[in-house]
């Protein structure tokens, strides 16, 4: 471990108190490793009932394990996207507030995709996630996380928050601002953080939040909520930053948590003029006292009464190739017609009722495959998402040869009839094949295969 910066001991002592030296010995402790069940494949009740790893509840998120295990991301389930690897203190924010399964909510800072999928999986069918990220190659990430667990309903893009704030105005129920910071909670995990920390870093991610923060009020529906997060516990990037907040925009209010993540977290810190009487509400998570990295979370809600918003209508159906009804009808045990949409020349599955212009998205909703001379070729994500209504299923055990030879990309034996099908594990969607005389050819993507 890395020497810390003797400017950032100095402001943790004042801030910590008797506590500091507990703080100091926690990076010697090994960091704490978890993952949410994906419950938009499987239910955490019955993925218990086939779970090989080493794991306690987390107490605060419903669908979250603490495990032990070694290379968890070569299992077969994470593979099929049963199970998302995220840090247990980054769970936190997603949790703070009950979320209804028909919001409409966005991620503004997303990649590579932790509170999104974890956004997610709290929506329904009619709920929609939009995930955004300014960094192409890391909006590339975000994009094949959301793919390999399957979800619908969620649109990438890849953006600055002002643009975002032009393109849907008033538009979200909530809006998850995890802010870019100082990172001083990462220290213990990744001490490149401590490299990059400097006085000045910290105050132009003061600068750079508030931004943020201006641009998350313009999407918000009245009624609405943000939630602020950082991984910093820097006064200024955390309660600073809210109080300030709170001064300009009288309309807004800091609410408490949930009662579940009140008891697992810390009140947030008072400081000499502060005007927001009720600064306690935000939480802070210190890896001394919870079992995780630094992480800072606040809730602010739009106090304006909810007025009739305008439905969104798409505007970019554009006329659907016969071969895409052709190869739905064929592969798929049902689906819903008025959600086959074309996307940037490419067939997509997506809610018809949100509009996502052709060059506003990276990716919209369940990508169909691509359009070849009169027959499609299906993409993974089609697989992935719409495994559970495929025509055509092939169920293997987690320690078979056929899943061995099939994660590898080989091709393998089935009694499946031709076409195309999805492979299972333990009845989860990982990927698609295509079967001839008895062979299934494999289309699982060369990025995912192991090595």
């Amino acid at each position: 471990m890395k020497r810390l910066p003797e400017k950032y001991a100095e402001r943790m002592k004042i801030l910590l108190g008797d506590e500091f030296e507990n703080y100091v010995n926690s990076f010697n402790d090994k960091p704490v490793r978890a993952f949410r069940v994906n419950t938009d494949k499987i239910s955490v009740e019955d993925f218990l009932k086939i779970n090989p790893f080493t794991t306690k509840k987390i107490p605060y998120v419903e669908n979250g394990f603490y495990f032990e295990d070694e290379k968890i991301g070569n299992h077969p389930y994470h593979h099929a996207g049963m199970i998302y690897v995220q840090e247990p203190g980054a769970m936190m924010p997603a949790e703070c507030i009950d979320i209804e399964p028909d919001w409409r909510v966005l991620d503004m800072c997303a990649a590579p995709g932790g509170k999104s999928t974890q956004l997610k999986n709290k929506l329904g069918e009619k709920g929609i996630l939009v995930s955004n990220e300014i960094v192409a190659s890391r909006c590339k990430i975000l994009t094949g996380n959301i793919e390999r667990l399957g979800l619908k309903n969620v649109v990438t893009t890849c953006m600055d928050t002002k643009k975002l704030a032009r393109i849907f105005p008033e538009t979200f129920d909530l809006v998850m601002v995890d802010a870019p910071c100082s990172g001083e909670g990462m220290f213990r995990k990744e001490e490149v953080a401590i490299d990059e920390w400097s006085p000045e870093n910290v105050e132009n991610c003061t600068v750079r939040q508030a931004e943020i923060l201006e641009n998350a009020v313009k999407v918000l529906k009245d009624g609405g909520y943000i939630i602020y997060a950082t991984c910093t516990f820097s006064l200024d990037e955390n309660e600073k930053t809210v109080d300030e907040f709170l001064q300009n925009h009288p309309d807004f209010e800091l609410v408490r948590v949930k009662k579940s993540v009140e008891k697992n977290t810390c009140d947030g810190i008072s400081f000499e003029g502060c005007v927001s009487k009720n600064i306690n509400y935000t939480r802070r998570f210190y890896p001394h006292k919870n079992k995780g990295e630094g992480q800072f979370a606040a809730v602010l809600r739009n106090t304006v009464s909810s007025r009739k918003s305008t439905p969104f209508r798409c505007n970019n159906k554009g006329k659907i190739d016969k071969a895409v009804y052709d190869f739905l009808d064929s592969t798929l045990k049902g689906y819903e017609k008025e959600k086959v949409l074309m996307h940037k020349e490419t067939p997509v599955y997506f809610t018809p009722d949100f509009s996502v212009d052709k060059a506003t998205a990276f990716a919209c909703g369940v990508t169909i495959g691509e359009i070849r001379k009169n027959y499609i070729l299906p993409h993974h994500q089609f697989f992935s998402a719409m495994g559970d209504d495929f025509k055509r299923k092939i169920n293997l055990a987690p320690e078979s040869d056929e899943l061995k030879k099939y994660l590898h990309g080989e091709e393998f034996e089935t009694d499946c009839e031709n076409g195309w099908a999805v492979v299972c594990v333990d009845g989860c969607t990982l990927g698609g094949v295509k079967v001839v005389n008895g062979r299934a050819k494999n289309h699982y993507p060369k990025g995912l295969r192991m090595k």
